[in-house]
């Protein structure tokens, strides 16, 4: 599954972001996360339990097939959102320009609209949303969190501003049903 990359178009939103900041592997993840996401995708398919996170099925910008990648995608507040750790990668690339997609919960599929946070609700998003979604994780939570921002994206918990700069922020929402309708 592999994918042609392409520059985003003049005036895209990826051109009024500054460059990547440390830690943001330069909009491309880990060589570790690159290789485990065949298989990362395989047990989801399956139905493995893995946290937060959830396959993102999006429209490719270029090819217009479907692309599928894991992402976690978090609750607050009744809201759902999903953080772009690594930078302005593919799959970030791609939901930006189809604007819509599909996570699958519970071994479906859900429709998506995906509207990304304008630079003061980003900054609001890692300056207080994030820090107290946080803090109400129960104990473990509260240390995973640590341990996995530490080693994948320092700047979340220690530089709001410079998060909100590298790693763009979506909410997702979900397509009403109408009725009768079914999942797709």
């Amino acid at each position: 599954m592999t994918e042609t990359r392409t520059a985003p178009e003049p005036g895209a939103a990826a051109l009024d972001r500054p460059p990547a900041a440390d830690g943001v592997h330069g909009n491309r993840a880990p060589w570790v996360v690159r290789a485990s996401t065949p298989l990362t995708n395989r047990l989801m398919r399956l139905g493995m339990p893995t946290g937060p996170n959830v396959l993102l099925t999006v429209r490719g910008r270029t090819s217009g097939l479907p692309r599928t990648a894991p992402v976690a995608v978090v609750g607050i507040d009744g809201r759902r959102y999903v953080i772009g750790a690594y930078g302005d990668v593919q799959w970030v690339r791609n939901l930006r320009a189809a604007g819509e997609g599909s996570i699958r919960l519970g071994g479906q599929e859900v429709p998506v609209t995906a509207r990304e946070l304008e630079p003061v609700a980003s900054l609001a998003f890692f300056d207080s949303t994030m820090p107290a979604f946080i803090r109400r994780l129960p104990r473990v939570g509260r240390a995973s969190a640590a341990v996995l921002f530490r080693f994948i994206a320092p700047d979340i918990l220690r530089d709001p501003a410079r998060a909100a700069a590298a790693r763009p922020v979506f909410e997702l929402i979900a397509a009403p049903l109408i009725r009768g309708q079914a999942r797709r």
